[in-house]
């Protein structure tokens, strides 16, 4: 930085930071992903504005963006949430206020580019055009290729536990920018408010911040490139990981090998209990479980590699659609179905490479039952049960055989499905139809889902088979569709 003008960026990295462009890009991501306020209890709604009024929104982060160039920039410290875990723990939360959530998501928008290229293949959390999909896919083929015992690696509070200076000297390996540095180790140092008292953060990088994700990348890049360099087949995702190996032998040499290096080398806490060497049939990832049987197709994934859904997903989301139509809510049967959409499409969305179409099925019939269940409870009376039936087109000969009268909800409800089909209850509004119940057809989501994902299995397959007839020197390979291609 000049001395002599601290209001001009010292360099071309810093310059791009404080760019209008980059900062309406930040205000529209951090819009996107919403959130909870930090300490100054300020909502992310406070960035919602039209296009033309984005300049407007960029101009309240100009006094931030002087300071960042000034290099007098003070985050102010988290917010700490605890939300509950699966094994009964807490997970510790930082939440930045909404100034803070735009300075950092405008830093990653400028440094994510310069660490990609030093982030492993085998790394897939929070990285453009990867996913956690991609990683389970990933893993599928590792299966298939005859990896049948796997090392599931669990850190301990690893966000809580990322050494600072460690972390800074591997910053310093690539970034060259001092005053982005400097801007970064703010934001660790920044401390943590619990109970209206300010704690320091001797350790640790808050989970919640939106830098947070790519500091831990750069954190396990080193630990990356040491499975990478002994050959080891690996996938990571953030702070989970899996190892794969041919032997049980070799399971439990790499078991010890990674816990050795990640609590010597980065000083992290691997926890020994939730650790373990083990066959990969039945192993758990990302909220998969795979399992292997069955012979394999040479060249494809069969079922030697396929995946299915843990049992505590399932239980989470018939939660979450139980809570949503519960009978004394006091809401309109729309806004209920309109939610019950909302968690069916984004957890089919997620899930759709498992092959789950008999259980998707069976929560279907579940869920139509609970929504018919819903609406029988809130039209109230038979008359206007009846009057509601006719709106969305039930013949006048089904309304006459029921009374719709009774107080048992659910006999009811089992009744009401005569006239309450499912292709009336899966029907669209549109022009002709007027009155629909617009509920999402689960069962035809995912198998439209799972088709594209099997394609993208395919991809990955003769994609890993090109690379390897790369490295061995043919000249072709056959793909899919029987046709012969050339490597380049």
């Amino acid at each position: 930085m000049r001395k002599e003008d601290k209001g001009i960026p010292n360099t071309e990295l810093c310059a791009n930071l404080i760019s209008d462009e980059n900062f309406k890009k930040a205000i529209k991501k951090v819009r996107s992903n919403k959130g909870a306020p930090g300490i100054d209890n300020i909502p992310v709604n406070i960035l919602n504005c039209t296009e033309n009024e984005l300049d407007e929104k960029v101009k309240l982060f100009n006094e931030s963006r002087s300071r960042i160039v000034a290099r007098t920039y003070r985050p102010k410290p988290t917010k700490r949430v605890e939300i509950p875990k699966d094994d009964g723990g807490k997970r510790l939360l930082g939440l930045p206020t909404v100034q803070d959530k735009v300075v950092q998501q405008a830093m990653v928008q400028v440094l994510s580019p310069i660490f990609e290229e030093t982030f492993s293949d085998s790394s897939y959390g929070y990285r453009p055009n990867r996913s956690a999909q991609d990683a389970v896919r990933q893993a599928q083929i590792y299966t298939a290729e005859g990896y049948k015992y796997v090392v599931d690696l669990d850190l301990s509070k690893f966000f809580d536990n990322v050494n600072h200076d460690i972390l800074m000297s591997l910053i310093d390996k690539t970034l060259v920018d001092k005053d982005i540095r400097r801007l970064i180790y703010s934001f660790l140092k920044a401390g943590v408010m619990v109970g209206g008292f300010q704690e320091a953060t001797p350790k640790g990088t808050p989970q919640g911040g939106v830098i947070s994700p790519l500091l831990s990348n750069i954190y396990l890049t080193p630990f990356d490139e040491d499975l990478d360099k002994r050959g080891i087949k690996h996938i990571r995702y953030c702070d989970d990981c899996l190892l794969f190996a041919k032997s049980e032998m070799a399971s439990r040499r790499m078991k010890a090998n990674a816990i050795k290096f990640l609590e010597k080398k980065l000083r992290v806490k691997v926890n020994e209990q939730k650790t373990e060497s083990r066959k990969a049939k039945g192993a758990q990832f990302l909220g998969f479980i795979f399992y292997n049987y069955g012979k394999q197709e040479k060249g494809t994934i069969s079922k030697a590699a396929s995946c299915i859904v843990r049992e505590k997903s399932w239980i989470k989301l018939e939660m979450k659609i139980r809570e949503v139509t519960k009978r004394n809510r006091g809401v309109s049967l729309e806004q209920v179905v309109l939610e019950v959409n909302r968690i069916i499409t984004g957890w089919i969305n997620y899930y759709a490479l498992a092959n789950i179409k008999t259980k998707i099925q069976k929560l279907m019939r579940w869920t139509r039952m609970k929504i018919r269940l819903y609406a029988y409870k809130i039209w109230k009376t038979g008359r206007n049960r009846k009057h509601q039936l006719r709106l969305l087109g039930v013949p006048e000969y089904k309304l006459k055989k029921f009374g719709f009268t009774s107080n048992s909800y659910w006999k009811e409800a089992m009744i009401l499905g005569t006239c309450l089909t499912n292709k009336i209850m899966h029907q669209r509004k549109n022009k002709v139809v007027k009155n629909a119940i617009n509920l999402i057809n689960g069962d035809s989501l995912y198998i439209v889902r799972h088709t594209l994902a099997q394609i993208e299995e395919q991809k990955a397959v003769y994609e890993q088979r090109r690379k390897h007839i790369i490295v061995i020197g043919l000249p072709s390979f056959k793909a899919c569709d029987g046709k012969t291609y050339w490597v380049k």
